[in-house]
């Protein structure tokens, strides 16, 4: 506890004793003694009076108590003390009412007596209030830091009459200080006597902006020396440095300050003449404006450095003039260029080389005639190099041909060095001269076979290529025969249901017919709905098995996944069967996420077949959304980007799977199920899906509980795609023009639901039943607006080629192709021409005028 809590707590104290005296005082003022709550039946005032005064009385011992305070009073008078409880507990004293307090005081060590009140400065009124002392207990010997507070009280006359105060504790607090004081000391020591330079600067707001300058807080000794600035304390950095030093430094230290980033680089300073290593660091938060600066003198390293530098270099030039001389058989000659003189001597084996007298070479030679011998096209990059080496000194090898005594040329390497005086005037260009010939020939080889390697590389390059893509091809083809494998476990189920359906569509016809030659036409309506309902039901159906089934690349685009699972849970249903209760929770407010709807419908099918064949005999599955926030412990243990991601998870009661199970579920080919029942690329595919979408797979699976498998797929930040609202037949919009359509269909009842629809909207409708027939009315003159043909036709043309054909007489023909496959049946080699469109039978009415319109309007 500080001071200011010690005499709070003191004055609590007091005024619970004024409090309890009160007490006492009105107490006595009813004629009971300060036991009167003991009594057995006592006046109502007077047992209240106790009552308050035991309760003041506790919170005075419970105050004292919390903050290990303990309260005195002595009388000037008698000399007696009078402690509480746990000033006797300080003192190592057994606990007593009173004590003298001489007994007391010389429990103080004899040095601190002196700083302690006496029977003398008491009667005076004139002790010490605070003061702090040690003591030695009787109890257990310790020497422990006493604190006390007091003052004198005095009676109405003045005249002292008491001494009370309080006391606590203090030994710890001592001994941390003093600790603490001996740790500055020995680090003031230490900042002081270090070689190493080291300061503390503090950025401040100056005329030229916002942390535009520092100012030099506190700096030992050794930064001065390093920098060359005494006296550097106090002063900022563009009272010492100019302004574009000072741009220099405030960036380098600015960065550290803003970032918290440390740094350290190398800087010559010439003032002090020194090489400095410097590093800078963040001293707290970037508000407190603080960076600490440390300067290593490294000059005598680099001072080393460049010595080893130049000794190194001049090892290697003498390791090159031995092994110019010592190289093996490969000399031939040798020479020596006096510069100053152009005396050029050459020995026996040099002159024989260039096909020379060898007694020319002992007198010397003119350089013009050695160079006569070189092979003309290796005449001027001689020269050039010579020319080179003798203005800069230092070593010189070139390779050129030399014309021999036989006439034919051959390659030699001359290797030498022009030596300078140290005013740079060049003085000699000894050397030697190689036989490459031989060296030559082995390189062209030796670039003749890395050339047949590269040209192997390519062919190589080539056929992985070609590998690579009939690898893809296969996979592709894996990959379709999965899908083929969960449609052929829908094969049964489906056949059920559009049983059912088109039980229902023909039955309500029947009905109607009957009840139409019977005259009752007041329940069509009912079978009229009853009828298109089973029939939206089977083509939602087909739709969705068609989406399933069909080849393509992925093909991302804005998905709501509570949307897309909804769409998807009456072909799950049908698909696991009754046995397995079917449960969807979608999460509110669920993100977009990026991904191809076709694709992660597939995976949603697999992932249900799979934990339906982990439940033999029946059993439940939950498909769960959820938004997730992943942080960057979570995301790595996912092997993701720390972010936001949308869940799909698809969790079974089955026979869960084991750890080494798990470990390879993602593997291509691995299966649990006997032979033939499975190909073990569902997962593997699965997961590549999720990787390709920027996603992640993770299972999670205990055996005889279950297996939960959870597809991670990063949100998208843009809207899902919304749900097109089509407007009944009856609010479709209408033949603005007369518009001519020409319908092409090899089914009669599409043809005349198709026909009634566009003349019903004002359009013009014309027939034909095949490809042949319909390109007939293309190429006259008749007035055909818009195209509508199936794709499959019979009579060697397809719809397709039909509307390609008729574009050659009508360029601008407006065309909506009408198919029972996949919608990208009607595609060429994937791609639809302009003014094309492509709708899947069956369609709503609705639609198909809205469609039409829309094309015949130009939004096609």
């Amino acid at each position: 506890m500080d001071e200011t809590g010690t005499e709070a707590l003191l004055r609590r104290a007091r005024a619970l004793e004024a409090e309890a005296a009160g007490l006492r005082a009105r107490a006595a003022a009813t004629g009971a003694e300060a036991d009167a709550p003991t009594l057995p039946q006592p006046p109502a005032d007077l047992s209240g009076a106790g009552l308050a005064l035991r309760e003041a009385e506790a919170r005075l011992l419970r105050a004292q108590e919390a903050g290990g305070i303990g309260l005195f009073t002595v009388g000037v008078a008698d000399g007696l003390l009078h402690p509480t409880p746990q000033f006797c507990r300080l003192y190592g004293l057994p606990e007593r009412d009173t004590y003298p307090a001489e007994l007391v005081e010389a429990l103080i060590l004899p040095e601190d007596r002196a700083l302690v009140s006496t029977a003398a400065s008491r009667s005076r009124g004139d002790a010490p209030r605070d003061v702090a002392y040690r003591i030695r207990r009787p109890d257990t010997g310790e020497i422990r830091w006493i604190a006390r507070q007091g003052e004198i009280e005095r009676d109405a006359a003045g005249r002292p009459v008491r001494f009370s105060g309080v006391a606590r504790d203090i030994t710890e607090q001592r001994e941390a200080r003093d600790a603490l004081r001996a740790g500055e000391e020995r680090y003031r020591t230490l900042f002081e006597a270090i070689d190493d330079g080291f300061c503390i600067i503090e950025f401040f707001d100056g005329p030229h902006g916002p942390l535009s300058d520092y100012v030099h807080v506190e700096a030992n000794p050794g930064y001065e020396r390093h920098t060359g600035i005494a006296g550097i304390v106090g002063r900022t950095l563009r009272d010492l440095v100019s302004a574009e030093d000072a741009e220099a430094w405030l960036e380098l230290y600015g960065g550290v300050l803003r970032t918290g980033v440390p740094i350290r680089f190398e800087r010559f300073f010439a003032q002090a003449d020194r090489f400095i290593d410097v590093s800078a660091a963040r001293i707290g938060p970037a508000s407190r404006r603080q960076v600490s600066v440390l300067f290593r003198d490294i000059t005598a390293r680099r001072q080393a450095e460049d010595a080893l530098r130049a000794s190194e270099a001049l090892a290697r030039t003498n390791i090159e003039r031995v092994q110019l001389a010592l190289a093996a058989g490969a000399i031939i000659g040798t020479w020596h260029w006096d510069l100053p003189s152009d005396r050029f001597t050459v020995d026996e084996g040099f002159a024989r080389s260039f096909g020379l007298d060898p007694a020319l070479g002992r007198d010397g030679i003119p350089l013009a005639r050695i160079v006569a011998t070189v092979h003309p096209d290796d005449q001027p990059g001689l020269a050039a190099a010579i020319n080179a080496a003798v203005a800069r000194g230092g070593a010189y090898a070139h390779q050129y041909r030399v014309r021999r005594a036989d006439g034919r040329y051959y390659w030699l390497e001359a290797n030498g060095r022009v030596d300078h005086a140290p005013d740079g005037t060049p003085l000699s260009f000894p050397g030697v001269l190689i036989d490459v010939d031989e060296r030559r020939a082995v390189e062209a080889e030796r670039d003749r076979v890395a050339a047949a390697l590269r040209s192997l590389n390519e062919t190589l390059e080539q056929r992985v290529a070609e590998r690579t893509a009939e690898l893809m091809r296969a996979e592709e083809a894996l990959r379709q025969s999965q899908k083929m494998e969960a449609v052929g476990q829908l094969t049964g189920g489906l056949a059920h249901d559009f049983n059912n359906m088109l039980a229902g569509i023909v039955g309500s016809l029947e009905l109607m017919q009957t009840r139409m030659l019977q005259g009752r036409v007041g329940d069509l309506d009912r079978y009229i709905g009853a009828a298109q309902g089973a029939a939206k039901r089977a083509a939602a159906l087909t739709h969705r098995l068609l989406a399933f089934s069909r080849r393509q690349t992925l093909d991302p685009k804005p998905t709501d996944a509570n949307r897309l699972v909804e769409g998807m849970m009456e072909l799950v249903r049908r698909t696991v069967g009754p046995a397995v209760a079917i449960e969807s929770v979608g999460a509110g407010g669920l993100w977009p996420t990026l991904v191809d709807p076709s694709q992660l419908e597939n995976a949603l099918l697999n992932l249900c077949i799979n934990a339906r064949d982990a439940m033999p005999a029946g059993g439940r599955i939950v498909i769960e959304t959820a938004n997730r926030w992943l942080d960057h412990r979570a995301a790595q243990e996912r092997e993701l980007e720390p972010g936001q991601y949308v869940t799909l998870c698809v969790s079974d009661n089955g026979t869960g799977m084991t750890p080494d199970v798990v470990a390879k579920a993602f593997d291509p080919f691995f299966t649990t199920k006997p032979i033939g029942e499975g190909t073990g690329l569902g997962l593997s595919m699965i997961y590549g899906f999720a990787k390709q979408s920027g996603g992640q797979v993770r299972i999670y699976s205990e055996v005889g509980q279950g297996t939960m498998v959870c597809l991670y797929l990063p949100r998208h930040l843009g809207e899902a795609e919304a749900e097109v609202s089509l407007p009944d037949l009856a609010h479709a919009p209408r033949a603005e023009q007369g518009e001519t359509v020409l319908v092409v269909d090899d089914e009669p009842t599409v043809r005349m639901l198709v026909t009634e629809v566009l003349e019903d909207l004002g359009y013009a409708a014309i027939e034909a039943a095949d490809g042949a027939s319909g390109l007939k009315v293309l190429q006259s003159d008749v007035r055909v607006d818009m195209l509508i043909t199936d794709v499959g036709l019979p009579g060697g043309m397809n719809g397709r080629q039909m509307a390609d054909a008729g574009r050659q007489h009508r360029p601008d023909l407006k065309v909506l192709f009408i198919t029972g496959y996949a919608e990208n049946a009607a595609l060429n080699h994937g791609h639809l021409g302009p003014g094309m469109q492509v709708m899947t039978k069956p369609f709503a009415l609705e639609a198909l005028a809205t469609r039409i319109r829309g094309i015949i309007g130009g939004e096609g």
